[in-house]
């Protein structure tokens, strides 16, 4: 069952099949029918017509049907019996069977036009039809008869309106032959027929219809096209990629029999193309309609190359001679015709160099360079007629548009230093033409002023890429060794090496400006300077003199004649290697004379003439196409000859001129003694006859594109290298901006002044932003200029203008506030590459503060740290700074400009009066648009150098430079505010903070030097804003020390510049002082820091409403004694003690403070017994450290003199506070010295340091004591304040006494001992005969017997007192208590005999 299914499947599939084939065959036949079907109805018309009658037998044009050539008949009839009768498809029928008859007709002499027209409708529905294809047999005999036939078509008898019928239907044949697809089949020859043919009917349409002459034109069009779109289709076969071969041997590629047509008649046509641009005798011609039709013939032809270059693309690459066609021909005669053409020429002008440089401008470097130097910059440069002019400019700015034209510009043309710099030139050209003089901005400064744009955003857009992986940071190109200038590298090097190569041929070619600059001025330091920028070699390189002689631009023409001319061996070495720069291949005698002329001037001297024609005979002999010159020898005495015929003939003051006769004669048998060609010599006179030899090339001459120096150029360009196409390096784009840079800002800043339209203005920021993305690459001067004036354009920096005035141009103009936004975001964006521009923007911000343009809430800050509420939010100037927004701060600038689209949206009278906003309104919301606190909150992303200006710039204006304040009140807002900026600054960016505080500090220390310069309210407001960043810095602990000292030296210099600041800033200070040693003491570490802190702290004591919580800090530091460590300890004892020392101070306070410096010493023993253990024993080298010695800590800290210089400082604070007015207090103090003596028994003092003890502390302290008690005894009414002292210097006395027999071991251990003793003994003499005047007798006389026996007997006792050998403190002390206590001698000398 299921092989019957499989048969009965197979059977249907072949019924299918057969049925299909029926259908197409079916179907073939109806085609072929319908062809013979129209072929019999075209036969049957074309002979109608000819056997009709004609409607007036009269007529000049009628033609008897007895004229018609009976073959032309008997043709139509053969072919209307073959109709229906063939065998075979008509696809398979020679074409040539059914076509003759037609083009026999169409051929005709005597055939009605009628006859002609339908005939060539039957040509055309045959090619529509598509009857025959490429495989027909006789095709290609067939699809060229057409062309023969139909550009043989005879009009003679036929009216004007009949043969421009006739003449339309030839067109639409032509059409369509070159559209059929057999086409590729036509020859050479057949395809540039069809052309010329076509350029016929153009040209005779010229006179009749303009349907006729539009179509002609369209069909002329379609031609070009469909041939020069198949020539990606042409192989390029073995003997085309030569361009070496003469013009009359074209290879026939792609023309033979086989492949049709080729190569070959794309470059016949072309060359046709080029010849119509060729109207120099017309154009020389005064009539005016001659003019027009030329310039209509040479835009018809610029739109058919434009066609063929566009319809072709970079084919024309791969084919020689047409790419040198394009480069040769077309070329000169853009070039020729760019300067001396309308508007309308040069426009497609422009257009078709466009088209080439698009598709081939890797072959025509030396020709594009070319046409900018001597047509668009020369047409575009002010001074030509406007028209053409902004012809030019349109073309230029086409040209910038490109994506890769002003870098190829720049590194092929700029970077080499034998080129014109065309970019540079470009820039400035439209930076010229963009700078307005008056308002408002012409057609042609507009349009300037938009290339200008387009170039820079075309810079800024390649060079701010993300995925360019070039350095950020262009270092600058240097020449470190020699390398020929003139040599090339291909970019098949490595990009980086590729990359340095080109930046150090342009720093080459800067030099080599600057050496002909010398040069001009004096030979010596030229050639000096050459030497000295690695330019030439060392020893000299003759070449390198020649190649800087032929190709430096300006240099003195003069000067260069007489250098190559001297007679120095080494000036000959340099005249040869100059004459080598030229090729003089393919130029006559004359030619190649001017292009050598034209790069110097002939010396006067006539031994110098002779050695520069020498080399330039034998040049040119070697290089002379033709055999013409025997011997140079020849050429040499020509070149003589032609400069005299030269003098003849264009001196005014030779009056019988030479004929050309003469000239012949004069120069018979110059020729290895043979005449040179009549002819040559003919031609070479009348050359110098019309044209006479000119010296060119003088710095400030334009010179044109003649013809020696086209055929100059054409030489250059066979050897030098192709353009190079190069992708955007940002080091490279840094450079090319720097070249425009200076005229880039004038232009943009006076075309932003000038213009009032909202379209420019809104061009002009987005400018503005683009320089501001470049800057960001070493740029960072242009920027400040750039914002500067910018700036200016706010108004508010306008110095005669009252805060009214300024107010109302700011409301009631737009450009203030766009100027405004601009500046303001820039300095958000682009902060990093500000550098001076800061000045200004801190400048608008304060203006905009007086005007009170800024809100509290303008700007918000988030300090972000866990100390956040430490600080208070708002400012003293009620600016309160914002958090980060994180949409701005990237390179790209995209989200910046985009601001701009809403700009102003609320600036128009309807929006405004809409939602009821006030005119101050309105400018508030604008100020808010600036997002002016994300510049300060957001300048951690600054790098170190904009950070250092900006803070400059805020501390500058702070300390009043480049402000004018109208009151006091003003004065010290904006102090002020520039002080509370500083800190959202500093807070930002507190993780460097000692990377950029050091130089905030040299700039208060800069300020303090200004003329007129007033601390307050700098210093008042500063310090204030300085505790704030020291409480930010210490809330966290830090292991670098170096931030804390530099807070605490600004701190320090701030209230040295006037001391009644500590006095108006005391609650602050001691909230701030309170804080640090309450909530962070232990992450204070360095010397300044707690010296600074606590005399800030002992400062807050002088008033009453501070006293309080300062004295409480104190007793809390002292109590917990956790951080009073060996760097702080000495000033935690002068803060004690200027505490104690304060009149009126609480008592209970002050015994408090004593009590707990004497229980002190437990620290300093601790410390002595530990030696070096404790943490926090290193000092900072920057450390302020005071004149005290118990601060010179370089021996150890854990030394004994070390914790001895702590307890000599306590010692001293107990001693001052010993000479208090209240007696409490000194009495007190006298028993705090003595317990701490007491405690500092575990300091295993020496003998030498209880000698400093007494000296320093001890017998100071009883010194001043009893000269206190003297000199009350000396006052009136004061017995009661001289018994109190004489109570306490009782006391001294004794605590002298106890702490002498304490340490009497060591102190007499020491040499000094007897000196020391006699000290003790003075002093209780002293004291012993103190005259208290009429007070009576001193009761410390009582005193002192009892403490000299106290001391004498311990003395002896410990046989210290004893008669010795060679010692006489017995006998000093026997006769010392004579004078003091003569009732202690027997008592205490009892064995004393004398």
């Amino acid at each position: 069952m299921a092989r019957d299914q499989y048969q009965d499947t197979d059977e249907n599939d072949y019924t299918s099949s057969r049925e299909t084939k029926k259908d197409s065959a079916a179907r073939s036949r109806r085609k072929d029918l319908g062809i013979s079907c129209m072929l019999n109805t075209e036969l049957g018309a074309v002979m109608a017509v000819i056997r009709r009658p004609p409607l007036d037998p009269t007529s000049q044009f009628f033609v008897p049907e007895e004229n018609v050539d009976p073959t032309i008949l008997q043709s139509l009839k053969s072919l209307r019996a073959l109709l229906f009768n063939t065998q075979q498809e008509w696809r398979t029928v020679d074409p040539s069977i059914y076509l003759t008859p037609f083009l026999q007709v169409i051929q005709g002499d005597d055939i009605p036009a009628a006859a002609t027209g339908i005939a060539l409708s039957a040509i055309l529905k045959v090619l529509t039809l598509e009857i025959f294809d490429e495989k027909t047999p006789g095709v290609k005999e067939g699809i060229n008869s057409i062309v023969i036939g139909i550009t043989t078509c005879r009009l003679e008898k036929i009216d004007s309106t009949s043969e421009d019928a006739v003449m339309l239907k030839i067109l639409q044949v032509l059409t369509g032959v070159m559209k059929h697809r057999t086409s590729v089949l036509l020859t050479d020859h057949a395809v540039c027929t069809v052309v010329n043919t076509c350029f016929q009917v153009v040209q005779q349409s010229a006179s009749r219809g303009d349907l006729l002459q539009r179509s002609a034109r369209y069909t002329m069009h379609e031609l070009i096209q469909i041939i020069f779109s198949r020539l990606p289709e042409i192989e390029v076969k073995q003997g085309e990629d030569s361009e070496s071969e003469s013009d009359g041997h074209d290879v026939d590629v792609g023309g033979n029999l086989d492949s049709g047509y080729g190569v070959r008649c794309a470059v016949d046509i072309f060359h046709f193309l080029c010849s119509l641009l060729n109207v120099v005798q017309v154009v020389e011609t005064e009539s005016s309609s001659f003019q027009a039709a030329d310039e209509d013939v040479q835009l018809f032809a610029l739109v058919l190359i434009n066609s063929a270059i566009e319809w072709s693309g970079d084919e024309i690459g791969r084919h020689p001679k047409l790419l040198r066609m394009i480069r040769d021909d077309l070329f000169h005669h853009l070039i020729h015709y760019g300067i001396r053409s309308s508007p309308l020429v040069l426009s497609m002008i422009c257009s078709t160099v466009l088209n080439i440089y698009h598709f081939l401008r890797r072959f025509i470097r030396l020709q594009l360079e070319a046409f900018f130097v001597y047509v668009l910059l020369r047409v575009a440069a002010l001074g030509s007629p406007l028209p053409l002019q902004e012809v030019a400019l349109e073309g230029i700015i086409n040209f910038c548009r490109q994506p890769t034209f002003i870098i190829e510009a720049f590194v092929n043309y700029d970077c080499d230093p034998l080129c014109r710099s065309i970019f540079e030139d470009t820039g400035k050209l439209l930076c010229k033409n963009t700078f307005p003089v008056a308002s408002p901005a012409t057609a042609s400064q507009v349009q300037a002023f938009e290339g200008l744009a387009t170039m820079i955003h075309n810079i800024a857009d390649n060079i701010d890429r993300e995925d360019d992986l070039s350095p950020f940071d262009p270092y600058p190109a240097e020449i470190t060794e020699y390398r020929p200038f003139w040599e090339e590298k291909s970019q098949d090097h490595e990009l980086e090496s590729w990359v340095e190569f080109v930046r150090v041929r342009k720093a080459q070619k800067k030099k080599i400006l600057i050496a002909a600059n010398h040069f001009n001025r004096d030979e010596k330091k030229g050639l000096d300077y050459l030497k000295l920028s690695k330019l030439v070699s060392d020893p000299p390189d003759p070449k390198a003199h020649a190649f800087f002689f032929r190709y430096a631009p300006g240099l003195d023409k003069n000067m260069i004649g007489d250098y190559l001319g001297d007679p120095d061996q080494f000036h000959v070495l340099v005249l040869k290697e100059f004459t080598d720069t030229f090729n003089f291949s393919g130029m006559i005698l004359d030619t190649a004379l001017r292009t050598f002329l034209e790069t110097f001037r002939l010396p006067g001297e006539s031994q110098k003439i002779q050695r520069i024609l020498e080399s330039f005979s034998e040049k040119f002999y070697d290089q002379q196409s033709t055999d013409t010159f025997a011997t140079k020898d020849a050429v040499f005495i020509l070149c003589y000859s032609l400069i005299m015929l030269n003098t003849d003939q264009h001196n005014p003051q030779v009056r019988k001129k030479m004929t050309e006769e003469e000239f012949i004669r004069n120069n018979r048998a110059i020729n290895g003694g043979q005449d040179l060609p009549r002819e040559y010599l003919s031609e070479l006179f009348c050359s110098i006859s019309n044209n006479a030899i000119t010296l060119f090339g003088q710095p400030g001459v334009q010179v044109d594109m003649n013809p020696s120096r086209w055929i100059e150029l054409m030489n250059r360009s066979n050897y030098t290298q192709p353009l190079v196409l190069s992708n955007f390096d940002r080091r490279l784009g840094r450079d090319m901006f720097a070249c425009i840079a200076g005229p880039s800002v004038a232009s943009l800043s006076a075309f932003f002044e000038h213009t009032d339209e909202e379209e420019f203005l809104h061009e002009c920021v987005e400018v503005l932003f683009s320089i501001a993305r470049i800057a960001q690459y070493g740029l960072e001067d242009t920027l400040d200029e750039l914002l500067a004036s910018f700036c200016k354009y706010t108004t508010l920096l306008n110095p005669y203008a009252s805060a009214e005035e300024t107010l109302f141009v700011f409301s009631n103009d737009m450009k203030p506030k766009m100027a405004t936004l601009a500046v303001f975001t820039i300095a958000n964006n682009f902060g990093e590459s500000i550098r001076g521009g800061w000045g200004n923007i801190v400048d608008c911000l304060l203006k905009l503060k007086r005007l009170k343009l800024l809100p509290q809430s303008v700007i918000e800050f988030d300090t972000a740290s866990p100390s956040s509420s430490d600080i208070p939010k708002e400012s003293e100037s009620a600016i309160i700074f914002p958090a980060r927004n994180p949409k701005f701060g990237s390179r790209q600038a995209s989200s910046t400009i985009s601001r701009f689209s809403h700009f102003l949206s609320l600036d128009s009278t309807e929006d405004s009066l809409s939602l009821n906003m006030s005119e101050f309104e309105q400018n508030l919301k604008i100020i808010k648009q600036c997002h002016i606190g994300n510049i300060f909150s957001n300048s951690s992303n600054l790098p170190d150098e904009a950070l250092f200006n900006l803070g400059r710039s805020l501390i500058f204006a702070a300390a009043g430079k480049g402000q004018k304040f109208s009151t006091p009140i003003e004065e010290e807002e904006t102090v002020g505010f520039c002080w509370d900026l500083v800190i959202a600054i500093a807070l930002a960016n507190i993780q460097r903070f000692q990377e950029f505080w050091p130089n905030f500090h040299d700039y208060m220390l800069a300020v303090t030097q200004f003329p007129m310069f007033s601390p307050i309210p700098f210093a008042e407001k500063a310090i204030i804003c300085l505790s704030k960043v020291c409480l930010k810095l210490l809330s966290t602990y830090r292991h670098e020390k170096f931030p804390e000292e530099l807070i605490f030296k600004s701190i320090n210099l701030m209230w040295k510049l006037d001391k009644e600041i500590l006095d108006s800033c005391c609650e602050l200070i001691t909230q701030s002082a309170s804080k640090i040693l309450i909530e962070y003491p232990a992450n204070l570490q360095t010397q300044l820091g707690w010296k600074s802190v606590l005399h800030l702290l002992s400062v807050t004591g002088r008033h009453p409403e501070t006293y309080d919580q300062g004295v409480e800090t104190l007793i809390m530091l002292l109590s917990d004694g956790t951080h009073v460590s060996r760097i702080n300890y000495a000033y935690c004892i002068d803060c004690a003690f200027g505490f104690i020392a304060l009149k009126n101070s609480p008592l209970d306070k002050n015994l408090k403070i004593l009590d707990l410096m004497a229980d002190s010493v437990n620290l300093l023993i601790q410390w002595y017994r530990n030696q070096f253990s404790e943490s926090g024993n290193s000092f900072s080298v920057a450390s302020n450290t005071s004149n005290s010695s118990m601060e010179d800590n370089s021996k150890g800290i854990g030394s004994l003199n070390f914790a001895m210089n702590l307890f000599l400082k306590l010692g001293e604070a107990f001693r001052k506070t010993s000479l208090a007015r209240r007696e409490e207090m000194r009495n007190h103090a006298i028993l705090s010295l003595k317990r701490s003596f007491t405690l500092a028994e575990e300091l295993d003092l020496t003998s030498t340091n209880c000698i400093n003890c007494f000296n320093l502390v001890l017998f100071a302290m009883v010194d001043d004591l009893h000269e206190k008690m003297l000199e009350y005894s000396r006052r009136e009414n004061s017995e009661r304040e001289m018994r109190s002292m004489e109570g306490t210097l009782k006391i001294s006395m004794e605590l002298l006494t106890d702490v002498y027999l304490q340490f009497l071991k060591q102190i007499s251990a020491s040499p000094g001992f007897r000196t020391f003793w006699l000290g003790v003994l003075r002093r209780m003499d002293t004291c012993m005969k103190a005259d208290l005047g009429e007070f009576g007798k001193s009761t410390v006389q009582e005193l002192i017997p009892d403490l000299l026996r106290k001391m004498i007997t311990q003395m002896k006792e410990k046989e210290i007192l004893v008669r010795k050998e060679g010692e006489d403190l017995w006998e000093i002390t026997y006769i010392q208590i004579q004078w003091i206590a003569p009732s202690l001698k027997d008592e205490l000398f009892p064995e004393e005999i004398f």
